[in-house]
């Protein structure tokens, strides 16, 4: 296949298949299995358009995917019908290619699933469209890099056919994470792929900007397949509007400007393909580019790292395994922070280390906690832990919210995925939830190391001390230590506990993660109880706090106003001197912004 001219492969599927009446919340690769006939006719129309290679219908074929249409034990069907449909439509006319996309996961460093995960479930899809008889794979529409390295891995591991290897762009023209064309063309020029490209998500024009800045880096094929422009809604249909001409004389341009493999994604149809075709003809490749830039992995260890010590005044206590006296400060509903600010500078006074200020807590709208920090921090002399929770926007929001972080002087970072939006004062409001903690550990944890979320180096790395939640009472005790592995394995510096009530639940938690050779710090989190009310709140209303039957009787014992206030301290102060030999800190919070409940806590 890639030996000499131009390559023309196929458009749309997708878009042909919803116009002939598949519904979009259907699966449109089990369509291979309930409408073959459809399928079958849809491929014929590109071959006899002029494609010279025709994918299978088999785009969002993984387990993964299926799973979500309760498909993923059709998988092998679904992908050997696919290609097989596509080898009988090519009838020995065009050359068949197997099509993976993403998983439709995060993997990690972003999500739980693992590399090994990815690239098995890339093979097993492999392995099934190698039964069905294809003659090459189209790995296409990444948007991370690492996850089209593991379908690489996964591909190769049971095949050595031609793999054609595409990224996706935004309408910047840049990758999903800001990666420049070059820099990941140049990346996957590097691994066992035999041609590397774009495809979908934006139009002839600026996919062509991207192909100008491909070629030339890059010792491979270089491929092209955009959209026909972008869908506008017409009567509730999106609609692309980009005509068949204007497409052809596109790929053209990007044959002229090194391109070797052309077609189209999202929109396009036989008639584009068709008009393509025809300008082909008249059209002659260059000759293959010879990469100039090569791609230098960056370079990740202590030279681009900052010590811990050196990250902040918290961090140096910590390094140096000081007692830490951390506490909680709940952002204002307002926007007047003056009341707290007060109490920053009584605590400061006090001598507390830093002042842990939460991130929309239980799902309620609050005072930027941001906001919040860099005015305590700049009015009242002391640091804060500035929580982030993954709940509210997307990746990208986040990598700016945190570098913006930086540049106003925090230091230090709790990282929490967030309470469900259903538990809060706007139960309609829309969660993201992009990654979760683990996720943005390994953000901060890349960023500590000098390189952002596309790979690409910053001017100095960042020197975030990161920390994480974790709950020593869980319900299910086994998948939250799984978790907690996972977050110190992502970067995690130091851990905040939830509210601890046993302290037999901390103790065990401790002797587990110390057999367990998982070395951090360990900060408790203690909890003055005010009343039997708010004891009996957070042993039934706050996820993951339970109260032990002891404590309750105490508090129902206790006289309301003062002598219950008194009481809770006395079982805080009481837990905390049991568990501090096997802590290294503690964040005391101030129920109803009672400060000085607080500091008694630790004077007791």
């Amino acid at each position: 296949m890639l030996s000499e001219g131009v390559v023309l492969f196929d458009g749309a599927m997708g878009t042909l298949l919803y116009d002939r009446g598949i519904f979009i919340n259907r699966c449109f690769d089990e369509i291979n299995i309930s409408n073959p006939g459809l399928v079958d006719e849809i491929h014929a129309e590109y071959i006899d358009a002029g494609a010279g290679v025709i994918e299978t219908n088999t785009f969002g074929a993984n387990r993964f995917k299926l799973t979500l249409h309760g498909l993923e034990d059709k998988l092998a069907e679904i992908n050997r019908k696919g290609a097989g449909l596509a080898g009988k439509a090519s009838g020995g006319r065009a050359v068949v290619a197997g099509a993976i996309g993403p998983l439709g996961i995060r993997i990690e460093p972003w999500g739980h699933t693992s590399n090994e995960e990815a690239s098995a479930a890339f093979a097993e899809q492999a392995t099934a469209l190698l039964e069905g008889g294809i003659d090459i794979f189209i790995l296409e529409t990444f948007a991370d890099l690492n996850e089209i390295h593991q379908a690489i891995n996964g591909v190769r591991s049971v095949s050595d056919l031609p793999i054609v290897a595409q990224m996706t762009l935004q309408q910047d023209g840049l990758g999903l994470y800001g990666t420049e064309p070059a820099e990941f063309a140049s990346r996957l020029d590097g691994w066992e792929v035999d041609a590397v490209g774009v495809n979908c998500s934006v139009g002839p024009r600026i996919m062509l900007e991207a192909i100008e800045k491909i070629s030339g880096q890059v010792k491979k094929w270089i491929s092209a397949q955009p959209n026909a422009g972008i869908p506008q809604n017409v009567d509730g249909r999106n609609i692309y509007m980009t005509s068949p001409e204007y497409m052809a004389e596109y790929a053209r341009r990007f044959v002229k400007s090194g391109a070797r493999i052309v077609g189209g994604c999202c929109g396009t149809t036989p008639a584009h393909i068709r008009a393509i075709s025809d300008i082909l003809k008249t059209v002659k490749p260059i000759a293959a580019g010879v990469s100039v830039h090569q791609h230098h992995e960056i370079e990740i260890g202590i030279s681009r790292s900052v010590p811990l010590a050196e990250k902040s005044s918290l961090a140096a206590r910590i390094a140096e395994g000081t007692f830490v006296r951390l506490v909680e400060m709940v952002p204002p509903r307002g926007g007047n922070p003056g009341k707290v600010l007060k109490a920053a500078a009584l605590l400061s006074e006090a001598g507390i280390d830093a002042i842990n200020i939460p991130d929309s807590p239980r799902a309620s709208s609050r005072m930027s906690p941001l906001a919040l920090a860099v005015l305590i921090e700049r009015d009242s002399g002391i640091e804060s832990v500035l929580h982030y929770c993954c709940r509210d926007r997307n990746i990208l929001g986040m990598q700016s919210d945190i570098l913006g972080a930086h540049a106003l002087g925090l230091r230090n970072i709790l990282v929490i995925t967030g309470d469900p939006i259903k538990t809060g004062d706007y139960p309609d409001a829309t969660a993201v939830f992009d990654i979760d903690s683990i996720g943005l550990t390994n953000v901060i944890h890349h960023l500590n190391r000098g390189t952002d979320i596309g790979g690409r180096n910053l001017d100095e790395p960042t020197s975030f001390l990161i920390g994480v939640g974790v709950n020593p009472g869980a319900v299910d005790f086994e998948e939250e230590m799984k978790r907690f592995y996972w977050k110190v394995d992502a970067g995690a510096e130091f851990a905040v506990t939830q509210p601890v009530f046993d302290p037999a639940l901390l103790e065990r938690f401790v002797e587990y993660i110390e057999s367990n050779s998982i070395h951090i710090p360990v900060i408790a989190g203690i909890w003055p109880l005010t009343s039997l009310k708010n004891a009996e709140f957070m042993n039934n209303e706050l996820p993951g706090v339970s109260v032990p039957d002891l404590v309750m009787k105490r508090m129902a014992e206790a006289e309301s106003g003062e002598d219950a206030m008194r009481t809770g301290v006395d079982i805080a102060s009481e837990i905390l001197r049991r568990v501090r030999p096997v802590i290294d800190g503690a964040q005391v919070s101030a129920p109803f912004n009672r400060y000085h409940l607080a500091l008694r806590v630790f004077e007791g």
